[in-house]
């Protein structure tokens, strides 16, 4: 693979985690370790430092073929026919096999539950998934069962027909009661685990958002994605000095109310049938953690109620 460098003076490990899809730093300097990145047949170091317009080969890793096997594990579907399903996924559950999850993750499920009825446009590892949802959200998730629900499916993502709804609870409290996030998501530039707020390859994000109800010290909202970056709501709610509470990588560091995790629940689906044209919408209620945290704040706030 051959990579070109439009700037000067920037390390390779970070031009290298830029330039190369789901690469994050540690991993682009194994490369330059492993003598993998070269500039004219010589090999690189990672504190080298760019040259404008200078090609670099990478030579990456044969990936292992990794079998998925079907599992049988407890599926909440919520709407299913021919064409998709679509789940309500519980907090904690890992939607597709990776290191540390090969046979308990949603996708083993989906094998087991549809047998060979799932897209294949996302390969092995993704069969079906339509659109990303992080593991300690909560919520719905839309699953396509061939190939022609899943390009109509993917295509709604891209015009912003198909509509999200998202429930959290965020710290601190709004003056507004709504408002827009516009604000571009890119790859954090120092974590490259994080996304973040920024102007350097960072694609359009708009996240709108609406207050539900005051608790105190924080905020129960709903928010609705336009667009469907990499942990977009966690992101720009941070961004605005609302992280959402239990979110121990973008808000504050320390768990607060027994929360280790973010309080977001995708709590709406609206799209159009790919097969028949005809709006759906679906919900599903918040989850048990969510309704209790929510008890909890309202006697806090009122004591007397």
């Amino acid at each position: 693979m051959k990579l070109q460098a439009t700037e000067a003076g920037q390390r390779l490990d970070v031009f290298l985690a830029e330039k190369l899809e789901n690469t994050s730093r540690s991993a682009a300097q194994k490369l330059l370790e492993a003598g993998a990145v070269t500039l004219a047949g010589k090999p690189l170091r990672k504190q080298d430092k760019t040259v404008a317009g200078a090609v670099y080969e990478v030579v990456l890793p044969e990936v292992k073929e990794v079998s998925i096997e079907p599992k049988e594990l407890p599926l909440d579907i919520v709407y299913e026919d021919g064409d998709l399903l679509v789940l309500n996924k519980p907090k904690g559950l890992v939607v597709h096999p990776a290191p540390g999850h090969w046979d308990d993750t949603l996708v083993n499920a989906l094998m087991y539950h549809c047998r060979d009825a799932l897209s294949g446009i996302n390969g092995e590892l993704r069969p079906g998934i339509v659109h990303r949802i992080d593991k300690d959200t909560s919520g719905l998730l839309i699953v396509a069962k061939n190939d022609f629900a899943h390009q109509a499916l993917a295509a709604q993502l891209q015009d912003h027909s198909l509509s999200r709804t998202y429930y959290a609870i965020v710290c601190g409290g709004f003056r507004e009661a709504e408002g827009t996030v516009d604000a571009p998501i890119g790859r954090h530039p120092v974590d490259r685990k994080k996304m973040a707020v920024t102007e350097k390859n960072g694609r359009p994000a708009a996240t709108h958002y609406r207050v539900l109800e005051r608790l105190g010290k924080y905020t129960l909202v709903e928010c609705r994605l336009e667009t469907g970056r990499t942990h977009q709501i966690r992101v720009h709610m941070a961004y605005r000095n609302h992280p959402i509470l239990g979110d121990t990588v973008y808000g504050r560091p320390k768990p607060e109310l027994g929360q280790d995790s973010q309080c977001l629940h995708a709590g709406a689906l609206t799209f159009r049938h790919p097969r028949t044209g005809e709006t759906v919408t679906v919900t599903c209620p918040l989850p048990d953690y969510f309704t209790a945290l929510l008890e909890k704040l309202r006697r806090e706030t009122n004591p007397s109620a």
